[in-house]
């Protein structure tokens, strides 16, 4: 019995579910951090399954017990009828859930209209996550302490972390840690304007979109919820403009704040959109030396996203 049928045997056993009709387990491409595999059953089902690294392999700070972050992003989504995997069960350390239907968008082949169809749906479909409040700020798994009373000392923890891991790293950066903290610390007090914990995902990239094509395009699911945490809504219109500005994006705002979203573009929001900007490109420069990431993406990331880095880092500045 190989690996994998061994893993999802074990993880099937303690959802309560028969084996016996498990035909094949079959890795999927996409993730980079945790292990992602398919499960097929005799009957057409499908589940995914979700094994973290070994606990001895390098990570950020922030990559501890994501599986269960993950888990909470998608019962955060059930409430609010977002479209997202549903879970099955998170056991020995693994997570087993529903697959939703659809490609990942940017493998779409969409039309332009088809395109302005889907950031509608879309401006909707993260309005109503936004409604979905938590107990506290930060990342619920604990890898950073527990949740904290206010935005301000959560997300604050949050950055000092990533810069921790930029030093222990010795990753490369446009700027050097220290500049990078004391320009960020300059606009701290922008965050004290959160008062209350809603649902972010943070990595609401196309990569993580699925699109259905039977008839017209509509999102299948909102999927690797492994990076929420519980903080500013802006927070998401980084990755959901990932390299870009999410002003940008009438489609998307204007349904958003049809069905309910709030976001006024003020000095103080652009301040606290600029700290998320910078913590997004300052994750994905330091990554890749615990991913051990090939020459090509390096050079992607220090080309493309580290000038991202630095405009963010000059808007505070500014």
């Amino acid at each position: 019995m190989t690996d994998a049928v061994e893993r999802a045997r074990r993880i099937l056993s303690a959802a309560g579910l028969g084996q016996d009709d498990l035909v094949t387990v079959r890795p999927l491409d996409g993730g980079t951090y945790n292990t992602v595999e398919e499960l097929v059953f005799t009957d057409g089902r499908r589940l995914i399954l979700k094994t973290p690294p070994p606990p001895q392999a390098p990570a950020l700070r922030h990559e501890h017990e994501l599986l269960g972050a993950e888990a909470e992003f998608y019962r955060g989504a059930a409430t609010v009828g977002a479209p997202a995997p549903h879970v099955v069960v998170l056991a020995h350390g693994r997570l087993l859930m529903t697959a939703c239907p659809g490609t990942p968008w940017h493998l779409a082949s969409l039309e332009e209209a088809e395109q302005r169809t889907l950031r509608r749906e879309l401006g909707g479909l993260v309005a109503r996550l936004h409604r979905v409040t938590g107990p506290g700020f930060g990342y619920p798994s604990g890898a950073l302490g527990p949740l904290a009373p206010d935005w301000r000392t959560a997300f604050t923890a949050m950055y000092d972390a990533v810069l921790a891991d930029a030093r222990r790293f010795r990753a490369w950066l446009p700027r050097t840690v220290d500049e990078v903290a004391r320009t960020a610390k300059t606009a701290y007090d922008a965050l004290d304007e959160v008062t209350v914990p809603h649902l972010v995902h943070f990595d609401l990239w196309q990569g993580n979109i699925l699109v259905e094509r039977d008839g017209a395009p509509r999102v299948g699911g909102l999927i690797d919820g492994e990076r929420m945490f519980w903080g500013d809504p802006l927070a998401d219109f980084v990755s959901l403009a990932l390299l870009g500005n999410i002003e940008d994006d009438p489609e998307f705002l204007t349904v958003y704040q049809e069905d309910g979203g709030q976001v006024e573009f003020t000095s103080t929001a652009r301040q606290r959109l600029a700290l998320y900007r910078s913590y997004l490109y300052l994750i994905m420069l330091t990554e890749t030396v615990p991913r051990a990431a090939g020459d090509e993406h390096v050079g992607w990331v220090r080309e493309v996203v580290a000038p991202q880095l630095t405009a963010a880092l000059d808007e505070l500045g500014g």
